[in-house]
């Protein structure tokens, strides 16, 4: 059993999204493909979980235009800091 992975950011944090995110076919009531999320989006994790299989932690992030989507670290960053 490995340990598991403690996530970088915490709920209430309010970041950035990089890239354009869009509908990989899990998101119920858009077509697959479609824009979510634009890139520089701003939003508010609102839960923290976790991934057991790969050991990675999930992001629940509330955007500013109202949906919720589940984000990886590599796809956020913490608004007020320079893009990385």
């Amino acid at each position: 059993m490995m340990d598991r992975r403690e996530p970088r950011f915490d709920w209430g944090l309010r970041v950035v999204v990089r890239e354009d995110i869009f509908n990989d076919g899990t998101f119920p009531g858009e077509p697959e493909n479609a824009l979510l999320v634009p890139a520089n989006c701003v939003g508010e994790i609102v839960r923290v979980g976790h991934h057991e299989e790969v050991n990675i932690p999930v992001y629940l992030v509330e955007f500013s235009n109202g949906r919720v989507i589940g984000c990886l670290e590599n796809e956020i960053f913490p608004m007020g800091e320079n893009r990385p």
